[in-house]
């Protein structure tokens, strides 16, 4: 008898069928709020400022902000004045992982988001339509006592987008700048352990280079990544339901050959 497949099944085969989707619906549904994570972990690391006293500025040299080798550091920048430490000389590090910690390949990708803390000062005040420049270096390691390599370097413009909610006075002074976070850098593949981010913010006077983007006190680095856990599910439930794809297809495909008429075109 000609028709669809569905059609000439038995009422009993139907619902069998029916019963099954809708079980492995259900067991989708409970595997996702019971067992996988969250999907995603955002980790915020406060930049090390630390002090680059090398005389041949032509180097590479990576600066940490901790372990054995850990960089030269202050606390502020009132700190580099007394000491006439040159802004230029001063490169904000930020290790990822946090120290006992490290990176995975089921961390899919890494999304990082750049915030500045600025403070109001009167003789130092964010003009209208500042842009920062940042200077950015990418390094990665997989051991800790090896060698840093250098994974991408580059000279980056940002659109400074802040507002300050007090009256700009004397008596507002150090009150900070609420600034938009801002996109920073996106890693396609967590292939490696360890990373480290080194930063500077280059001033020029005479190309205007960071001039008119007010007193930065502090560089926050906000770290996105998909939680291993979950991504483990994730291909979990995906190498399973492949394979069962795929015997559905069979079984119906043979079932079409089996009919005494040719396959329509909506049934191919």
């Amino acid at each position: 008898m000609a028709g669809a497949i569905i059609e000439n099944m038995s009422t009993k085969k139907l619902v069998i069928v029916g019963v099954t989707l809708l079980l492995f619906q259900a067991l989708s549904f409970m595997v996702g709020g019971l067992i996988a994570p969250g999907p995603t972990t955002a980790i915020n690391y406060l930049a090390t400022k630390c002090v680059d006293t090398t005389k041949n500025k032509q180097e590479s040299k990576w600066f940490m902000p901790w372990g054995p080798n850990h960089c030269q550091k202050i606390s502020t920048f009132e700190e580099a004045v007394a000491k006439r430490i040159e802004a230029n000389n001063i490169v904000f590090a930020v290790h990822i992982p946090m120290q006992g910690k490290e990176m995975s390949p089921w961390f899919q990708f890494m999304l990082v988001i750049l915030q500045f803390d600025i403070l109001f000062k009167m003789h130092n005040q964010i003009e209208d339509g500042a842009v920062v420049t940042i200077d950015v270096s990418l390094a990665y390691r997989d051991d800790l006592y090896s060698e840093w390599t250098e994974m991408a370097r580059s000279f980056e413009r940002r659109n400074l987008n802040c507002k300050f909610s007090f009256e700009k006075n004397l008596g507002s002074q150090d009150r900070q700048y609420e600034c938009d976070p801002l996109p920073f850098m996106e890693v396609g593949s967590v292939a490696h352990k360890y990373y480290l981010v080194n930063i500077r913010l280059p001033v020029n006077e005479r190309k205007k280079v960071n001039i008119g983007i007010g007193e930065i006190k502090d560089i926050h680095l906000v770290s996105i990544h998909q939680n291993g856990g979950f991504t483990k599910v994730w291909f979990a439930m995906k190498t399973f339901l492949t394979p069962s794809i795929l015997i559905i297809m069979i079984w119906y495909w043979r079932r079409i050959t089996l009919m005494t008429r040719p396959p329509v075109l909506l049934e191919k």
